[in-house]
């Protein structure tokens, strides 16, 4: 018998992107509209105290799974199911060529087999999976195969976060894809769709920031560095004998004394501008090549003020402020002047929220 709803082009469950750093938790929910276009229906992020997360491990897990629980409540949500992300360092990936034809339960048994080569612990520890990416491009008749391996305490603790808040975990990513995904869209809307350009993505973060160097979806070169927006907070600290708690609340809110652009603020972008610098320079050094074609800035500290001209100047690469949300249309729940100003924090659960519809 056929089922009536297969007759009828449906969207599939709604499915929220929950993006868990050390220094927040942020919610994406999108929707579609009747001709196809992406809908902002929410998005909400929840601080979280220093500590809790450390290097991607969740220290604290009862103060974090209250953050997620205040975080669903007050983004009004409906939707249970949810997309995560590991970050990188949780996962080993590794691309494969395998050959082609194979059912899959051969393909399984064989990714096993391959598995056993690069993962350093027992395969009854650990949480594979794998995608077929296409055919091999270096060996005919053969597929090119991406396998995902992390610890498997590493991927039940985030999904006990989501159950611990009434969520259901459907996906678990890794973070550096999620925001890829996200990214794509942005890139496809460069002259010529981004066709064969250079895109240098960096992802500032607390105490991290990433770097991404991609070029028609391929990742040509990766980097963490150790430098974030933590140590904006805590030369505000230094400067105004604030404590972390009000540093943080007052960078965010922009409270903060007359001489804080020119004593704190101009250093600290300076010093930034530095360290991208810096970052592209071992790309160019590491690789065959000496220039990109844009650089994309993400994350909680990319919107502070002056950074991407800054970045511009020095590198003379052109540089711009990343909006996940540009071109969606924004559903009732989106309260528009709070979001402008936080999108470039919302990549990575804006590209988990993706995966409702890739």
């Amino acid at each position: 018998m056929i089922s009536l709803g297969s007759l009828f082009s449906r969207q599939p469950a709604p499915m929220l992107g929950l993006d868990i750093s050390s220094s927040s938790v942020k919610l994406v929910e999108l929707s579609q509209n009747k001709s196809g276009a992406l809908v902002l229906e929410r998005c909400a992020m929840e601080p979280l105290e220093r500590g809790w997360v450390t290097d991607g491990n969740i220290e604290k897990f009862d103060e974090v799974a209250e953050a997620v629980r205040r975080l669903v409540k007050k983004s009004g949500t409906k939707a249970k199911n949810v997309a995560m992300a590991l970050p990188p360092s949780a996962v080993i990936t590794k691309k494969i060529i395998l050959p082609g034809g194979l059912s899959d339960q051969e393909l399984e048994s064989q990714v096993e087999t391959e598995a056993n080569q690069y993962i350093p612990f027992p395969l009854d520890e650990v949480s594979l999976d794998f995608c077929v990416v296409g055919p091999s491009a270096s060996s005919s008749g053969d597929l090119d195969v991406l396998i995902a391996a992390s610890r498997r305490e590493k991927v039940q603790d985030i999904q006990g976060l989501a159950e611990a808040a009434g969520l259901k975990p459907v996906i678990v990513d890794v973070e550096s894809y999620a925001s890829r995904l996200a990214t794509s869209r942005l890139i496809e809307n460069l002259p010529n769709q981004g066709a064969g350009a250079i895109v240098a993505l960096f992802e500032v973060g607390a105490m991290t920031t990433s770097m991404q160097v991609i070029r028609d979806d391929e990742v040509l070169y990766d980097r963490d560095q150790a430098f974030g927006g933590a140590q904006l907070t805590q030369l505000i600290v230094r400067q105004y004998g604030f404590s972390l708690e009000e540093a943080e609340s007052k960078k965010r809110s922009g409270e903060l004394p007359d001489d804080y652009e020119s004593s704190v603020l101009r250093p600290f972008v300076d010093s930034m501008v530095q360290e991208i610098g810096r970052a592209l320079q071992f790309f160019f050094t590491s690789t065959p090549h000496n220039k990109v074609d844009y650089i994309m800035l993400a994350g909680g500290s990319a919107a502070l003020p002056g950074l991407t001209a800054a970045v511009t100047h020095q590198t003379t690469f052109p540089c711009t402020l990343v909006d996940p949300f540009e071109g969606m249309e924004m559903g009732d729940g989106v309260r528009l002047k709070k979001m402008t100003r936080e999108a470039p924090s919302y990549l990575t659960s804006c590209g988990l929220a993706l995966r409702r519809f890739v």
